[in-house]
């Protein structure tokens, strides 16, 4: 079963559901239209037993997600501005639909992937990536903090250390790296990487569902053991809407467009 959306693609086949960024004219960056698509497809595929993996990948061979269409990123004071900045976002909404899945998703990492895309492979369980690929954590380069879930998301996949690295540097990071760190699980050669994604995934799907779900669940219970206060919660939101209403996110944006270095003034 194919069903197709003009940001979203939705294959089918067995108890293996494949979901594809389709915005191949933007490097299959996140827009809130794919985000909000991304979260009601998983809550929809969550209300039976007919999907026991999920496979996220890009459309095409050269990225998997540019990111965060950094066109959207704009802050102002309206519900529907689709920043980073709260829990109840498209972007946040789409990261809590893939962790709280019944099943196990696999990130099928096909092509460069920056920001906000970085932060969708770290949410799902498994992450396969093609042995060419580069990863980059970029808002060190936007002017921009990253909100407190993403961060927590991050050292929960790949520890302290190395969260730090990757967010302090805003480097770009080659496949061999990513396995080091622990972002990726599995790094396959390029033409093997659909093939043995689609095997890991019928693997998976094969074996006993209420282990699976039961598992998945009890996983996510653990990592949710170390809670962030509401306190703290507010002072990270706080720090990361001054940063967007900054002058240095504003010449990021500038720079970015006009595609030259930006001229940070700490403002």
């Amino acid at each position: 079963m194919t069903e197709n959306s003009d940001c979203l693609l939705v294959e089918q086949k067995d108890y293996v559901c494949t979901l594809i960024l389709n915005r191949p004219e933007k490097r299959n960056s996140l827009s809130p239209e794919l985000l909000i698509k991304l979260t009601e497809t998983l809550e929809m595929l969550s209300r039976d037993d007919n999907t026991r993996t999920v496979i996220i990948r890009g459309s095409g061979d050269k990225a998997f997600c540019a990111g965060y269409d950094i066109g959207k990123l704009t802050f102002d004071n309206s519900e529907d501005n689709g920043q980073m900045t709260d829990r109840s976002n498209p972007f946040e909404a789409a990261m809590a639909a893939i962790i709280n899945f019944p099943y196990p998703v696999i990130a099928m990492v096909n092509g460069y992937t920056f920001g906000g895309g970085c932060d969708l492979v770290a949410s799902c369980d498994i992450r396969v990536g093609a042995d060419d690929i580069k990863l980059g954590m970029v808002p060190a380069k936007l002017g921009v903090v990253y909100s407190v879930d993403g961060l927590q998301r991050f050292v929960r996949a790949v520890g302290f250390s190395n969260a730090k690295d990757l967010f302090f540097t805003a480097a770009t990071i080659g496949a061999e790296k990513l396995k080091e760190i622990g972002l990726l699980n599995y790094l396959v050669p390029r033409a093997e990487l659909e093939s043995f994604t689609q095997n890991l995934a019928r693997e998976i799907s094969n074996n006993a569902p209420l282990s699976l779900k039961g598992t998945k669940r009890s996983l996510n219970m653990l990592a949710d053991a170390v809670q962030i206060s509401e306190a703290a919660y507010q002072e990270s939101g706080d720090l990361v809407r001054e940063s967007f209403r900054s002058r240095d996110f504003k010449e990021a944006q500038a720079a970015f467009f006009e595609k030259r270095a930006p001229r940070f003034e700490g403002r």
